[in-house]
């Protein structure tokens, strides 16, 4: 297992920085909907949007936590050997 620690390490930060991009334009675009910069749409969708954003950064952050935990399971079964 300890060849597949480099990566873990890679996805769990790559999938780190996917959840900040996604919370980054789920507020972006939210208070845009929010504010009516975009037409045709009603303010309440933006509200709609920012809870959809904030789960998936919330599911892309519980990802790579696991993926970090991961990472610690296999160092300290294979320190014991």
């Amino acid at each position: 297992m300890q060849e597949h620690l480099g990566f873990l390490r890679i996805s769990s930060a790559v999938v780190k920085v996917a959840a900040w991009i996604f919370l980054l334009l789920g507020v972006i675009g939210g208070i845009a909907v929010t504010l009516g910069l975009v037409p045709n749409n009603p303010r309440w969708m933006g509200f709609l949007i920012l809870a959809i954003y904030a789960f998936c950064f919330f599911f892309f952050y519980l990802i790579a936590k696991i993926a970090d935990l991961l990472i610690k399971i296999i160092n300290q079964i294979g320190g014991n050997k």
